[in-house]
C-alpha cells in the first residue's frame, strides 16, 4: 500500500526576506538586532499556532521557549543601547513590553 503524503502548510516564499528588507539598517544588513528580533517574532507566532493544535509536542515547546528567551535578551540589549529603536520596534511588532 502507498503511504499517503501529508500536506504541509503552505509557506510564503520570501517571508523572512520581507522582514529583513523592512527592518534592515543598510542594504547588506541581514543580522542586526532589529532584523533578528523581527524574524524571531515571526517564528514564535508560527510555532505558537502549531502548538495550539499539537498540545503534546514538547520538543517544539522547548524550542519556542528558547526562541522567546533569545528574543527577550536581544530586546534587553536593544533597550540598553538604542531606546528609540527599541520603542519603535516594539510598537511595529505589536509586543506588549
Amino acid at each position: 500500500m502507498e503511504k499517503e503524503k501529508k500536506e504541509k502548510a503552505p509557506r510564503k516564499i520570501g517571508e523572512s526576506s520581507d522582514l529583513v528588507k523592512k527592518y534592515q539598517t543598510h542594504e547588506n544588513d541581514t543580522g542586526s538586532t532589529e532584523v533578528q528580533i523581527a524574524i524571531l517574532t515571526k517564528k514564535v507566532s508560527d510555532l505558537t499556532k502549531h502548538l495550539k493544535t499539537h498540545k503534546k509536542d514538547f520538543d517544539s515547546r522547548r524550542g519556542l521557549l528558547m526562541m522567546v528567551g533569545k528574543r527577550r535578551r536581544l530586546l534587553n540589549y536593544l533597550k540598553k543601547s538604542e531606546e528609540v529603536k527599541y520603542t519603535k520596534l516594539i510598537s511595529d511588532l505589536g509586543l506588549k513590553r
